[in-house]
């Protein structure tokens, strides 16, 4: 019976005897609504699945891949995985990709728009702001709470977007910084676009 059951398995395929891989104990998956439609997220379900190409990368050099702190700028707010789900089906909140197109097109989190860094405080009209003659006025009910992110903990972009958009009148409470960015965000598994 036991070399029976160790054929049976030798045979079936990997995945047929992967354990489940869920967001938290109840969420397999979330379903959010993007331009081009719905989109799921969910994790990889290849319990054997690793990082590898430049996400693998632990030790590159500073400066430009300096470590960041926690906080980016006095009353940002720094979030993890589960509250950047839930922004992402908050319609009140736009979740933005702070890194430069060429990164933003290999891979970013499903519903995020790109604002890169370097124009962060140059667009906050699309944020709710009304532009003035010198900048943007940013403190009605439509400005919209922002959660920032880029590459990762190492990653200066989003920093540096959150503290133009706060020189540019962006009010400090209305950012979220996602600090983890997309190398925790792919360290975990969770759905990419391609």
């Amino acid at each position: 019976m036991r070399h029976v059951l160790i054929a049976i398995c030798l045979t079936l395929p990997a995945a047929a005897l992967a354990e489940p891989v869920g967001i938290t104990p109840d969420t397999m998956s979330v379903t959010i609504e993007t331009d081009a439609g719905p989109a799921e997220i969910s994790r990889v379900q290849d319990n054997a699945n690793e990082l590898s190409g430049e996400w693998a990368l632990t030790s590159r050099p500073c400066p430009n891949f300096c470590i960041q702190p926690m906080s980016p700028a006095p009353g940002v707010t720094t979030i993890g995985e589960l509250e950047m789900l839930a922004f992402l089906q908050d319609p009140k909140v736009v979740v933005v990709d702070g890194r430069v197109r060429r990164d933003f097109e290999g891979g970013a989190i499903p519903g995020a728009v790109n604002i890169p860094y370097t124009e962060a405080a140059d667009r906050l009209g699309e944020l709710g702001c009304e532009p003035d003659f010198e900048g943007f006025i940013c403190d009605g009910p439509e400005v919209k709470s922002v959660a920032l992110y880029c590459n990762g903990p190492w990653c200066g972009q989003s920093p540096t977007a959150a503290r133009r958009m706060i020189e540019a009148g962006y009010p400090a409470e209305k950012i979220f910084y996602y600090r983890g960015g997309m190398q925790v965000w792919r360290m975990l598994g969770l759905t990419v676009t391609k």
